[in-house]
């Protein structure tokens, strides 16, 4: 892979190979969150790439788990999407931010009910005694939202990061791969080839 080969804005040099993605893997939506506390313990989760444009990738969860608790008090995160059987890989950074109520209500409205009744029920990362405590939950929101529309908990929406960073890696023979950096700078991006 030769720099030329490369589009200018990483956003699109990502669809292009997100296009890859999507025609020969399962899951290429799964991508590696990687986050810091405020002492800098990095914690690391696979989660779900929900949407992508011009403003960033976005992804849902519960705010009060502990990927939230990392986000509140170090908003920058690095995403890993591992397209290893099409030997491809993107690692993008930047700045994380929630999105607004309105967009985490539309997302949640296209999910199954069974998910919907989920995000109430769980009350994710936290400690629970087992799991007949967390399907006991689940009936109970089952029961109160029994023929009706289930609401977005005021505790679940969405993320977006905003890349300032991408790293395109492309596997060749001898372990002698191909990566190339954009960064972010006032007059859109570098590009630069790193050392494999």
């Amino acid at each position: 892979m030769e720099r030329c080969d490369l589009h200018a804005d990483p956003i699109e040099q990502f669809r292009r190979w997100w296009d890859r993605a999507r025609a020969a893997l399962d899951e290429p939506n799964a991508m590696v969150l990687a986050t810091a506390d405020a002492t800098g313990r990095p914690t690391a989760r696979h989660v779900l790439l929900k949407g992508l444009d011009e403003r960033g990738f976005v992804w849902f969860t519960n705010y009060e788990s502990a990927k939230a608790r990392d986000l509140d008090v170090n908003p920058r995160a690095a995403l890993v999407f591992p397209w290893f059987p099409i030997r491809l890989q993107v690692v993008v950074s930047g700045v994380v931010t929630k999105i607004d109520a309105a967009e985490s209500d539309a997302y949640f409205a296209t999910r199954d009910r069974a998910s919907q009744l989920g995000a109430w029920a769980s009350p994710q990362s936290s400690p629970i005694p087992d799991r007949a405590w967390l399907e006991a939950r689940v009936a109970g929101v089952e029961a109160r939202f029994a023929g009706s529309t289930v609401p977005r908990p005021p505790y679940w929406g969405g993320y977006r990061l905003a890349p300032d960073r991408f790293e395109f890696w492309h596997n060749q023979p001898s372990r002698l791969h191909d990566r190339f950096c954009y960064e972010r700078i006032p007059s859109g991006w570098t590009i630069e080839r790193l050392a494999p």
